[in-house]
């Protein structure tokens, strides 16, 4: 990165999940100082996470999370807010209906009624704004739960196997299915993936856009914003190699 370029002209984008935060913990308060303090004063800011943003919210230290970071696209970027205030609102319900709607949702609970996995719990199926969520072992697993399902997922692929089936039952009604996390997978209709952010930042004329995220690989919830031409994608594995390659990249 030339390192005469202005804060306005550089945009540096965040997953949540994995990238800023441990999976589904807060974010500690050293790499939140980091970004605020040292990135904030030389880059634009902001975090295209997953989750709604309540979720955001939760993991990035509360509800002012909007006001501290330059943009806060939850669920992908159907809702967005830039400098505290909402741009942009999209609806899975108005976009498929209630008839289609229920139709998936019905098969996706059919499915995991015959699942037998380590735990069982509650909240299979949340349904957001932009998306639903699908969840084997259930949202409301405990910590514990979480993590041996994640383990238990990576043997047996539950998660991969769920969305084939899903992808072969449901082939014309223009979903995407996106694993993410360590427990879930999330639904959408195409085009409504991470990307659907930069459609509020491209009118801002950065003349650099990077992205930062864990998911990057085929089927990941990073991947197609992480592949786009617009963006010049960075893979991590932690917040700690987040703040290196940042250093590397703004020479802090």
């Amino acid at each position: 990165m030339s390192s005469s370029r202005k804060r306005e002209e550089i945009l540096c984008l965040f997953d949540v999940d994995g990238t800023l935060t441990i999976p589904r913990q807060k974010i500690l308060p050293t790499t939140e100082e980091f970004l605020l303090t040292k990135v904030k004063p030389v880059a634009t800011v902001g975090l295209v996470g997953g989750s709604d943003l309540a979720k955001i919210e939760e993991q990035m230290g509360g509800a002012d999370v909007i006001n501290k970071y330059d943009y806060v696209f939850a669920e992908n970027g159907l809702v967005a807010y830039k400098n505290g205030g909402l741009i942009g609102k999209m609806s899975i319900h108005g976009h498929m209906g209630e008839e289609k709607l229920q139709l998936f949702i019905n098969s996706a609970l059919a499915y995991m009624s015959k699942l037998t996995l380590p735990a069982k719990r509650g909240t299979f199926i949340e349904f957001r704004d932009g998306l639903v969520n699908v969840c084997p072992v259930g949202r409301s697993c405990s910590q514990a739960e979480r993590d041996q399902f994640a383990a238990y997922d990576k043997e047996h692929k539950i998660r991969e196997t769920f969305v084939k089936h899903l992808q072969a039952e449901f082939p014309d009604l223009g979903l995407v299915f996106s694993i993410g996390g360590q427990i879930s997978f999330d639904v959408f209709p195409k085009g409504w993936d991470k990307t659907y952010a930069l459609r509020f930042v491209e009118k801002d004329d950065f003349k650099e856009i990077h992205f930062f995220g864990d998911k990057t690989a085929p089927g990941g919830n990073d991947h197609e914003i992480y592949e786009d031409s617009r963006t010049i994608g960075h893979k991590v594995l932690s917040p700690e190699e987040t703040i290196e390659q940042l250093k590397t990249l703004l020479h802090l």
